[in-house]
This record gives C-alpha cells, sequence and structure tokens, in this order.
C-alpha cells in the first residue's frame, strides 16, 4: 500500500506532554504534524499526525492471510520486534526498515471518524475486519492517542464483525467496550505469544509487554467470556523450536484460559529480513549458517520444518487440552498453504 491516501491534520493543540517537533518531513508525508513526547516511554520518538482519506483497506488477492479487511490506524511500532514483517512499508515513506520503523510512527488521527463514514456508506456490505494484522493497534502509542474507543464503538454501532491481534496489554482498557460490542457482534480476540522464555523476549521485542503480562491478558478476556486465541508466532530456528520451549510455551497459554493455539515459523520478508540477520549474527552469530540454510530460497522456512513443527505444537496442544482451531477462528492450525514462488534473498 502506498501512502497517497494521507494528508496533515489541523493543528488543534497539543496532545498532553507533547512538544512540536522540528526533523525534516519524509517525501511520502508533506505538511504532517510531526511531535515528540517529554516521557521516558516516549525518548527518542516521533510521531506523525496525518489525516488518512481512507481507513478500511482490502488486502491483496494473493496475500496468505484469512481475512479480506483491515483497519491499521498506526504504521510503525514502538514494540521494535526486530523480525516485524511490516518493516519493510515504511521504506514507501522514505523511512528506513530499522530504526526509523521502531521509533517513527505515523498516527492516523482521523482514523474512528473514517470508520464511521465508511460503515455508513452504501457499498459497505458488512465485512469482516481484522485488526492488528500489519503493526500492533495496542503499542504504546494508543495509551495517548486513543484511537481504538472511537474505532471499536463505530463497529459496535453497525453491528460489524471484527477480529483484534494483539501483543498490547492496553487492550485491557476497552474490555468493557469490547464486550459491549460481541453483544451486537462477532468480536474475536486474539494474542500472539510466541515464547515464554523472558531472556529471549527482552532481545528480540524489547518494546512489548513481557510474555507473562500478555498472558494474563488472556485470561481477563477469557474470565470476560470471550474464546481468545493465540498466535503462537513467530516460532524462532534454533532459539525457541525446541521441545522444551514448545512445551513451556504451550502450557503457559493453556493454563492462562486460551481456548486455541496457532503456531507459525518465523518468516522474513525484505526489510524484515535484513533486520533480523544484523540482530541473529550480534547476538547469536553460531546460528547464522543454520538461518542460512532454512532461509535460502526465500522469506518462509522449508514446507517439511513448518509441518514437523506444527505437529510438535499440536500434539502438545492436545496434552494441554486446547481444541484445533476451527474454521472461522481468527486463525487456523491447519497446515500452512504452501509459499509463494521462493524470493532469491541474502541472508547476511
Amino acid at each position: 500500500m502506498r501512502w497517497e491516501n494521507l494528508s496533515a491534520p489541523p493543528d488543534e493543540g497539543h496532545p498532553d506532554g507533547s512538544a512540536p517537533a522540528t526533523p525534516p518531513l519524509p517525501l511520502a508525508l508533506p505538511g504532517a504534524t510531526v511531535r515528540t513526547f517529554d516521557t521516558p516511554g516516549f525518548a527518542g520518538m516521533t510521531f506523525y499526525e496525518v489525516r488518512a482519506k481512507s481507513i478500511i483497506n482490502r488486502v491483496p488477492g494473493e496475500s496468505r492471510v484469512p481475512f479480506q479487511w483491515t483497519i491499521n490506524p498506526y504504521r510503525g511500532c514502538s514494540h521494535q520486534c526486530v523480525y516485524c514483517f511490516a518493516r519493510n512499508t515504511h521504506t514507501y515513506l522514505d523511512l528506513n526498515a530499522g530504526e526509523d520503523f521502531d521509533r517513527k510512527v505515523i498516527v492516523k488521527v482521523n482514523a474512528g471518524e473514517l470508520v464511521r463514514r465508511e460503515l455508513a456508506a452504501p457499498r459497505w456490505r458488512g465485512a469482516h475486519i481484522a485488526m492488528g494484522t500489519n503493526v500492533d493497534c495496542y503499542q504504546r502509542a494508543e495509551g495517548r492517542y486513543r484511537l481504538m474507543p472511537p474505532i471499536i464503538e463505530a463497529l459496535r454501532d453497525f453491528a460489524n464483525p471484527f477480529s483484534i491481534l494483539t501483543k498490547g496489554t492496553l487492550i485491557l482498557r476497552d474490555l468493557p467496550l469490547l464486550r459491549r460490542a460481541a453483544e451486537v457482534a462477532r468480536v474475536g480476540v486474539s494474542f500472539s505469544v510466541g515464547f515464554v522464555d523472558e531472556a529471549l523476549w527482552r532481545s528480540v521485542e524489547p518494546g512489548t509487554p513481557s510474555p507473562g503480562r500478555r498472558l494474563d491478558a488472556v485470561r481477563a478476556f477469557a474470565d470476560a467470556g470471550f474464546e481468545v486465541g493465540v498466535l503462537m508466532a513467530p516460532i524462532l530456528p534454533g532459539l525457541s523450536d525446541n521441545d522444551e520451549s514448545i512445551e513451556a510455551t504451550v502450557s503457559a497459554i493453556a493454563t492462562a484460559g486460551a481456548s486455541s493455539v496457532t503456531p507459525l515459523a518465523l518468516h522474513l520478508r525484505p526489510g524484515a529480513r535484513e533486520w533480523y540477520a544484523h540482530w541473529l549474527a550480534r547476538e547469536f552469530p553460531h546460528l547464522v549458517p543454520r538461518y542460512r540454510e532454512l532461509y535460502r530460497a526465500g522469506s518462509y522456512a522449508p514446507q517439511a520444518y513448518q509441518r514437523e513443527l506444527t505437529a510438535r505444537v499440536r500434539m502438545a496442544a492436545r496434552r494441554h487440552g486446547l481444541h484445533r482451531a476451527e474454521v472461522g477462528d481468527n486463525r487456523r492450525l491447519d497446515d500452512e498453504p504452501a509459499p509463494p514462488a521462493a524470493e532469491q534473498l541474502t541472508l547476511l
């Protein structure tokens, strides 16, 4: 997706604790309002406030994902996951897929009003909408900008089905609102927890809530009556794909009250591939040869590896009483479809 549909918002004052920033604007965001915040949680971060011209996006037909429509109120993500597949989208903005993706976040400040307007359009037929599928809509910036409540309210008012996938525990703020939405429409809530090793979490997902805190949020939603799925992703070759890690992670997911678990092996698209390779060479250089072998043909690990990994997670899930994801769930535990034609890329 390109960015011709964005424009600068009118300057209506500063969010609490913010100050206008003065770095040069990316060429793709002429006239955006640029802000920084003086709180420690936003140190080194820059926010580009824009008014989007559209917000409900159709997923390209060749995509592997099981939904057709998405809402993405943010671009860029303070979670700083080194493997994030969305990193390359920042290059469309004349920003880089590395530190800029982690520290320069685009905020669609009119997201809520746009959702309401587009749901009311005669051509809209009430299709399911997925959120959190590109970058996390409950990343740290959401605590400041509060874009999600008006989005959820609009979806509720139009009884439009939707789902949210997140690593962010800030979604707990909106639990009462999500319960009300679930009274009139199908609402899916899923969390991403790829592993429970805290040392690995601090290294590879440094801006996210800990796996333990995410699982506490799973419990809160399960106790509130939601069937909460957990996307066990990504599973990292050589780091979280051993039997001990799989057993510990599935056990913790089951204990938290999740209704299903869906494993996905790490995939490395351009942008994410280079950033992850840099991290791997620095933190786990002995694994570089294995990754070169696994990802020599493109973004996806070999099908044999994916099938074997899925089978081991499935067996652990059965031991812990987690049922297989059924058709209609946010994600499916079925074997992944064949990847697209191999991309000839180099890892390191």
